[in-house]
């Protein structure tokens, strides 16, 4: 399957994932998808957090799975057409810390 981006979804192996998690810093593998959990000042930072975000994987066209508690974000990323961790659950993870940080 391909994307806005023109570019493929490409499962990554193991050690390819291992490799690109040095990369993306807090991210860690749980049943197996790439999964980081997020704490703000308050609700709406968490909110203004997620509203960011979705503009951008509209773009890519590749959605994470995500939970809202008051001021906690956990997102989980993981790719289902290719039935694992992608190159795409990567580059979201890396869009997602920039985004983090602008904040």
């Amino acid at each position: 399957m391909t994307n806005n981006m023109e570019e493929n979804y490409n499962k990554l192996s193991e050690n390819e994932i291992k490799n690109e998690l040095i990369k993306v810093k807090g991210w860690t593998i749980n049943k197996n998808k790439l999964t980081k959990t997020f704490e703000f000042r308050d609700f709406e930072d968490a909110f203004t957090f997620m509203t960011r975000i979705a503009m951008e994987v509209e773009k890519m066209n590749h959605h994470p799975e995500w939970f809202n508690i008051y001021n906690k974000v956990k997102i989980e990323l993981t790719t289902h057409d290719v039935n694992g961790i992608s190159n795409f659950d990567f580059k979201l993870a890396k869009i997602i810390n920039d985004i983090e940080q602008r904040m």
